[in-house]
């Protein structure tokens, strides 16, 4: 017999290895294609848009000459003009005008009327003066309108980025928008806030629920789960629908409070940010609850029964001996439904107000009305670093810490 130290069985024990792991491979192998067709590549695609925008640069290849040098504060040359002129004609003549009013647009509020009322005038063959390009139009004497049109010539932009976060280029480098524009940070701040109070709300819920199910009888649990799962047997939009007519001023809940005498009037839910945090709540409970439910099932109760014979009493215990081993399965339930309520859209357009609108209400308005994929690319992509760095810190915390100040 050889020994373990043979070199054929040693290469014979690789080759076996290998075979197996490429093995592995080949059957990952369609599930790693559908998640990159279907998933990673529709993602960067859209994600690319935040910083990529060719729209102005390849309508613009005469002025992108003429505004070389130019110091962003005084008019341009009347070369510049004249370029513009004959960029804007040639534009109109490749039915591409419509689209470079609209990126335009996008970087100069109310552009798109006036560039496509001078595209119809600029059909001279030599391009239009200073004069000239100005008498068509006075916004053209403007320097923020050319700032405007320097800022598009490049491919490759910060501007959708820095909009989203309420920034702008100027001409000192970069500032933040004027107050009355200034809009998407408060939006993410909406968006964080509403997530945490209804992660915490589904948290204090959700935590004595699991706890109960994890020691009550199997049969019991089993039925109480099945209870709490029975809301996925229908659609998110199915859900909220419901809560509309619940939430009513003349609806379940109002009737509810009434006869219970909590209140003596009816209460305005429907349209307002409790509302959208109760029905986001209702929502998202199953989320927080059944990680949680899962790790406390694991937990031996001859644990707690030990602490108490030590002479701990039963919130020492708890918070000493139990909520420590339950901490897992809190901040993944936690997490989970803080990521998955930052990305709600269905449920504030139909529960909440104007002022409740959360920022994946605004991707999908530029995706579907706006048509600015530039803006909601750069929004998606703000929400999803932040997203990835507070996993990323989460995971961090728990894994390392553990969640010591227990």
């Amino acid at each position: 017999m050889r020994g373990s130290g043979d070199p054929q069985l040693a290469v014979a024990v690789r080759r076996a290895g290998s075979r197996q792991r490429m093995f592995a491979v080949g059957l990952a192998t369609p599930l790693l294609v559908l998640i990159c067709l279907g998933f990673l590549v529709p993602i960067a695609a859209l994600l690319t848009r935040a910083v990529y925008d060719p729209t102005i640069a390849d309508n613009l290849p005469r002025t992108s000459v003429a505004l070389q040098g130019w110091n962003q504060t005084d008019l341009p040359d009347d070369a510049a003009f004249r370029a513009f002129s004959l960029d804007l004609a040639q534009c109109l003549k490749q039915g591409q005008i419509y689209d470079f009013a609209r990126s335009l647009n996008f970087r100069l509020p109310g552009a798109r009327s006036h560039v496509l009322r001078t595209a119809r005038q600029a059909g001279h063959p030599g391009g239009l003066s200073r004069q000239e390009l100005i008498a068509v139009d006075p916004i053209w004497a403007d320097p923020a309108s050319w700032r405007a049109i320097s800022g598009g010539l490049s491919r490759f932009t910060a501007y959708y980025l820095l909009n989203a976060l309420d920034l702008r280029p100027t001409a000192g480098g970069i500032g933040f928008v004027p107050p009355e524009r200034a809009l998407y940070l408060r939006v993410f701040g909406r968006t964080f806030l509403v997530a945490a109070i209804v992660t915490l709300a589904t948290l204090a819920g959700g935590f004595p629920l699991a706890w109960l199910a994890a020691h009550l009888p199997p049969r019991v649990a089993t039925v109480l789960i099945i209870l709490v799962l029975l809301p996925f047997w229908t659609s998110i939009l199915v859900r909220t629908a419901a809560w509309t007519v619940v939430l009513q001023k003349f609806g379940l809940l109002n009737d509810l409070l009434l006869a219970s005498g909590l209140t003596r009037v009816r209460i305005d839910l429907m349209f307002s940010r409790a509302g959208l945090i109760l029905t986001m709540t209702n929502i998202q409970l199953p989320f927080t609850l059944l990680p949680i439910y899962s790790v406390l099932r694991g937990i031996e109760p001859v644990q707690m029964r030990a602490a108490y014979s030590l002479g701990a009493r039963p919130f020492t215990a708890f918070r000493r001996v139990y909520l420590p081993q339950a901490m897992p399965g809190v901040a993944a339930g936690s997490l989970l439904t803080f990521i998955l309520c930052l990305g709600y859209y269905i449920t504030p357009a139909l529960v909440g107000g104007p002022d409740d609108q959360l920022v994946g209400n605004f991707i999908a308005n530029f995706i579907d009305v706006e048509l600015n994929w530039h803006m909601a690319a750069a929004l998606s992509c703000i929400l999803l670093i932040l997203i990835v760095a507070l996993f990323a810190g989460f995971g961090r915390l728990i894994g390392s810490a553990r969640l010591r100040l227990f």
